[in-house]
């Protein structure tokens, strides 16, 4: 996938005359890669767009227009977007409750080795990113996930006959949901030619 270049961020006063229609854009995009995986779970997968407005989004919240601090969101959020044959996502973990959100993430914590994309016969273990400081024995309610596949998954997802499924298998929440057509072929271009 195209990394964010520096090039392509607006500044301000630019982003704020076109962010309405590109947000809405990108937001109808990103709700046609989100997969709703049981009641407390989804799962965006990320592209060029979706995390070139999280960067705008975050100048402008942050109003950073110092060349280092806008680097440093480049460098941060590129880190989303894998080479290769990779995919990635953005995991929320979704409670309402608070005590229960608290005793699930850290139930939660032995995640990280049991979410699974499986494209026909492929199986693409998540690498979920560990940031400095997080907590290894709970599971943060926003993680960030690395899919790696091989080289026949691109054509495995354009397959309109072919299969993807997420699958999450957890003691305390296990569950199995099929990408749709549209949500494959999205992912295939994601993959490149």
């Amino acid at each position: 996938m195209r990394k964010v270049d520096r090039s392509e961020l607006l500044d301000l006063g630019a982003y704020e005359q076109i962010r309405e229609r590109f947000r809405n854009r990108v937001i109808a995009s990103k709700q046609l890669r989100r997969l709703q995986l049981g009641p407390h779970m989804s799962l965006v997968f990320e592209n060029h767009d979706t995390v070139l407005l999280q960067i705008q989004e975050m100048i402008r919240t942050e109003r950073i227009s110092d060349e280092r601090a806008i680097q440093h969101e480049l460098d941060t959020y590129n880190e989303l977007l894998p080479e290769g044959d990779k995919l990635s996502g953005t995991l929320f973990i979704e409670y309402d409750d608070s005590a229960q959100r608290s005793d699930m993430l850290r139930r939660f914590a032995s995640l990280r080795e049991q979410v699974v994309l499986r494209v026909g016969d492929l199986h693409g273990r998540a690498r979920f990113s560990v940031h400095h400081g997080e907590e290894l024995d709970r599971l943060p309610a926003v993680n960030y996930l690395i899919f790696e596949l091989d080289s026949g998954a691109r054509a495995r997802l354009a397959d309109p006959g072919g299969t993807a499924t997420l699958v999450v298998d957890h003691p305390d929440y296990a569950v199995s949901v099929a990408l749709s057509t549209q949500l494959r072929a999205e992912l295939a271009h994601d993959l490149g030619p």
